[in-house]
């Protein structure tokens, strides 16, 4: 069994920290057992390891995230499975179907379970999801789901609806349907659902075939653009008659909004240079070095990081995708494989950039004629262009390198 975890998004739902090259699953605002943040990405691939799901699983993602995920996970390049653009769920699932076929020699009888990257879980849930290859091979199905106890009726989840005397099998699907309406199909034990597929890869590869695309994975690249830009719920799962599902009884969360996740961190204030006074049920979470104070506020979230600040009650706090367009645009801060870029200067005339490098990582860095370059911390041998400077000593100003004067 392999497992594909599908990494994307847009980067605005946890605005100002994830932006467009940095998702939701980025952000580092959970304490691990050592009392270290780290992030949605970084917990699930424990768990994996946990539950010995971790050396079968791949990430699909987007070339540019990359960088990111080398950078927060010890993974192998071969387990990124690379999109050539951002479409949708059908596109991505395809393509990492043509990839374990072709690039990692799975078999047509092998089941992949694709979820996403971030969910919110107890291990239990991935020990849960190995119950589907059995499913599949017993029931015949040619898409196996987890539906997941439903807490409340809510209008943010779909819905997966059972057979009447069948109680594995699915009757139909209701996507994000009213409350009332979410009620009855609860009574009816209708169960959330998770966003969890499992099937055998050769269900994918005839599907492709099928369809007239390519099923080798550096073809399929090749006419990723003609592949149709939809859901894979819509363009797969709602055309198959045998469906099957196990429900998950366990804990599970969505944290797609600020007041979502803030009510699983452990610490109302995460960052530097913070205080809360006289303030309850309210969150800081501080990516820059200036200090931030709250008085006498109540049911707050105040994020700030390298793209802005965002400032509202936690239960206004789904509205973020409500905020003009151009704060999305300009991105401030990026992570890679080598550590870090922040703007810290940025005007019309002059731009400043902090480049932080992990220990024992390098960067290629090409400066212009009106460039400078210095250092502000650290220790090693710094080169550049041919010429080496050690490093010794930290919170001095160093010019290691300075091109031509800078012109007027």
């Amino acid at each position: 069994m392999k497992l594909v975890l599908l990494s994307g998004g847009s980067g605005k739902r946890l605005w100002p920290l994830s932006n467009n090259q940095r998702s939701k699953q980025f952000i580092k605002a959970f304490k691990n057992e050592n009392d270290e943040l780290e992030s949605m990405v970084q917990r699930v691939w424990k768990q994996l390891d946990e539950t010995n799901l971790q050396k079968d699983a791949f990430i699909a993602t987007g070339e540019g995230q990359r960088s990111l995920l080398k950078n927060q996970l010890d993974i192998e390049d071969e387990k990124i499975i690379s999109e050539p653009s951002r479409r949708d769920t059908f596109p991505a699932i395809v393509l990492a179907a043509s990839y374990l076929f072709s690039k990692i020699g799975s078999s047509k009888d092998e089941v992949m379970i694709v979820q996403p990257v971030d969910p919110f879980v107890d291990v239990t849930f991935f020990e849960k999801i190995k119950e589907l290859e059995p499913l599949i091979k017993k029931t015949k199905a040619s898409l196996a789901l987890v539906g997941i106890k439903p807490t409340i009726p809510s209008e943010k989840f779909g819905y997966i609806v059972p057979e009447e005397f069948q109680s594995n099998k699915v009757k139909m699907f209701q996507e994000k349907p009213k409350t009332e309406i979410a009620e009855e199909l609860i009574s009816r034990g209708a169960v959330w659902n998770a966003g969890v597929f499992g099937l055998k890869i050769g269900v994918l590869i005839d599907y492709l075939e099928s369809l007239g695309y390519p099923v080798d994975y550096d073809e399929l690249v090749k006419s990723y653009e003609e592949l149709p830009k939809n859901s894979f719920d819509y363009e797969f799962s709602e055309k198959q008659e045998n469906i099957s599902f196990i429900q998950y009884d366990g804990y599970w969360k969505d944290l797609g909004t600020w007041n979502t996740l803030t009510e699983e961190v452990g610490d109302k204030i995460i960052g530097k240079s913070s205080a809360l006074i006289d303030s309850q049920n309210t969150h800081i979470i501080n990516e820059t070095d200036l200090p931030i104070a709250v008085i006498g506020v109540n049911d707050l979230v105040v994020a700030a990081g390298a793209e802005g600040i965002f400032v509202s009650t936690k239960e206004a706090s789904p509205r973020v995708k409500e905020i003009p367009e151009h704060f999305f645009e300009t991105i401030h801060y990026t992570e890679e494989n080598w550590g870090n870029r922040r703007t810290i200067y940025n005007t019309e005339k002059a731009h400043a950039s902090c480049y932080e490098v992990i220990n024992g990582k390098s960067l290629k860095l090409e400066l212009q004629d009106n460039q400078k370059l210095s250092r502000l911390s650290g220790e090693g041998i710094f080169t550049y262009r041919g010429k080496s400077v050690t490093i010794t000593g930290s919170n001095e100003l160093i010019f290691v390198i300075v091109t031509e004067e800078i012109k007027e």
